[in-house]
């Protein structure tokens, strides 16, 4: 199958002797060894079983791991320059969700090829990772509180309890479960879940609820919305939360099936068939536009429809094509992956980053590596083969 051999091919182009860079392309940024970006392809390689993918997955973990802060912050990015080694924790603000990426990487290889020794090794890593995410609470109220730019969409105005993030803690979670016994772990998770189910969908009524003003004037959603912070509910679509909460089964069958509804019915009416990051499009005069365009250290790329805001990411739909298979929607999983086969072959097989859902044009870099990966693990996941959940 051309589609596949060509997104494994770009793979091979970028596992480096210290792990998968972000892009083949010759930009600076992007030649590092990202935490998000190299565990994504990390766990394609991993499915696919290819040894030098998969050597390159565990050299992405140990890059990782050796470059932990004290703290137990994992790296945003290392960057092996010809100076020495440049770590990063972030930009305009620290990232959060690298260290649930790494604990979901370490156990998944560990799940998927036995190397209890690894685990061994990663261990007071993993430790060291879930402690800081419980510090991240604050209040000690089981969910973490995440700055703006805090996580993958790093240039998008949401903050506080954001859902994304929260889930994939909880994935973390399980993975480590899946390997080890902690009783007081499988208590928290179980903790968690709860809340999330509870305080994310507006169920018309309130017992125990985070934060019952907020809640009260929640409108009814179909999906899981993007975030809670003190000031109220960030009441967006997140492609990749609600991926996650597919992923994961999270809330009861209902809400499952009202979830699918939304996002098939919102795909079909965009250009690119595909899921947008963010939804609806936050747009000049809107009341989150001044966030938005301040939001970047550099130059703005959040324009309607685009990046973050409203476009249309491969790898973000590469989930979610893993949760329609997970439940058991292997029709429509192989539709969507049609769809970012197409995106991905755009301008002979350039996977650009992302594209605009309501043009289809390219936007950001080209040969970007977890476009890729998220071909391949739909793939793969169709092939009966998946991850550990």
């Amino acid at each position: 199958m051309i589609e596949y051999n060509k997104a494994k091919e770009l793979l091979h182009k970028v596992a480096s002797p210290q792990g998968f860079l972000a892009s083949a392309n010759d930009i600076s940024n992007y030649r590092r060894v990202w935490a998000r970006d190299g565990v994504i392809c990390g766990l394609a390689g991993l499915l696919d079983g290819d040894k030098k993918l998969t050597e390159a997955f565990k050299q992405t973990l140990i890059t990782l791991a050796t470059h932990q802060h004290k703290l137990g912050n994992i790296p945003s990015n290392v960057h092996f320059a010809e100076t020495g080694v440049e770590i990063s924790f972030g930009g305009l603000a620290g990232r959060v969700d690298t260290v649930s990426w790494f604990i979901i990487g370490v156990c998944q290889y560990v799940h998927k090829t036995g190397d209890t020794a690894f685990l061994k090794s990663m261990s007071e890593a993993i430790e060291k990772g879930f402690a800081l995410m419980h510090s991240w609470e604050y209040n000690d109220g089981d969910l973490m509180y995440v700055p703006r730019s805090g996580n993958w969409a790093d240039e998008y105005p949401t903050q506080g309890f954001i859902l994304y993030d929260q889930l994939l803690r909880v994935w973390a979670m399980r993975s480590y479960l899946n390997l080890v016994e902690d009783a007081d772990l499988k208590s928290k998770v179980n903790t968690i879940e709860s809340k999330l189910v509870k305080n994310y969908k507006q169920r018309g009524e309130q017992e125990a609820v985070y934060h019952p003003k907020a809640y009260s004037n929640l409108d009814k959603k179909p999906y899981w919305v993007a975030s809670l912070e003190p000031a109220g509910y960030q009441t967006q679509f997140d492609a990749f939360a609600n991926s996650l909460a597919l992923m994961l089964k999270l809330g009861s069958q209902d809400d499952q099936d009202e979830l699918l509804a939304y996002t098939e019915t919102t795909r079909k009416e965009l250009k690119t068939n595909l899921l947008p990051a963010f939804w609806p499009v936050i747009k000049e005069g809107d009341e989150d536009w001044r966030f938005l365009t301040n939001n970047c250290k550099y130059e703005f790329r959040n324009y309607p429809y685009e990046f973050h805001n409203g476009g249309t990411w491969q790898m973000v739909n590469g989930f979610y094509g893993l949760g329609l298979v997970h439940l058991g929607k292997q029709d429509i999983a192989q539709e969507v992956l049609g769809h970012i086969n197409t995106l991905n072959a755009y301008e002979d097989w350039s996977f650009y980053e992302n594209f605009n859902s309501q043009t289809g044009a390219p936007n950001g870099v080209p040969y970007c590596t977890w476009s890729a990966a998220g071909s391949i693990l739909i793939q793969q996941a169709l092939n009966g083969n998946t991850l550990a959940l």
